[in-house]
């Protein structure tokens, strides 16, 4: 499993999809991403334009375990984009319209620590080289408001047990990809 990190339009991206590109053969993209606004549509309009077109798109947040799993034998190569986006999309089906102050946190961390755990265990335990793209959220300032704050919280958490379990982690700043643990 390798785990590729980086801030927004840092070239996280391309680089996973060069690894892939490298590796060969059929590649599973998994998009987590949902279509909410028009903002959005773009973003993921230009992002698959970006992507061979032979690539095999597969668009979901939830139990990413599972489809490892069940796809690893049609696939060399898996492509998990974005996990940030997946923890965003998780929290909110938890939580729908309720209120920041009111939403239960530790359970919808729970919830997503789970989903995380059997994601990095299919990863870890299949035949297919699975490459999962996040964002650091880590390095910027406290945000000013409790839903930012629990998000990057979470998001630090889930980074950091991905990281543990994947064999190479990368730090892509401005394009250009930083090894932080290698399996070398």
């Amino acid at each position: 499993m390798i785990l590729i990190t980086g801030g927004a339009r840092s070239g996280k991206s391309r680089f996973a999809e060069q690894i892939a590109e490298k590796r060969g053969g059929d590649v599973l993209y998994i998009a987590t991403s949902a279509v909410t606004d028009t903002e959005m549509a773009e973003r993921i309009r230009f992002h698959q334009q970006q992507r061979p077109a032979h690539w095999h798109t597969f668009e979901s947040h939830r139990d990413l375990g599972d489809v490892v799993r069940l796809k690893q034998t049609e696939f060399p190569t898996i492509v998990i984009e974005c996990i940030t986006t997946l923890i965003t999309n998780l929290l909110f089906d938890m939580a729908g319209e309720t209120e920041p102050e009111a939403m239960d946190f530790t359970a919808i961390e729970e919830h997503i620590l789970a989903q995380i755990t059997e994601l990095a265990d299919a990863a870890q335990h299949c035949e297919t080289e699975v490459i999962i793209v996040t964002n650091e959220v880590g390095m910027g300032i406290v945000p000013d408001n409790l839903l930012s704050r629990r998000f990057r919280d979470i998001a630090g958490r889930v980074n950091q047990q991905l990281a543990a379990a994947a064999d190479d982690v990368y730090l892509v700043v401005s394009g250009i990809p930083v090894p932080v643990k290698t399996s070398a």
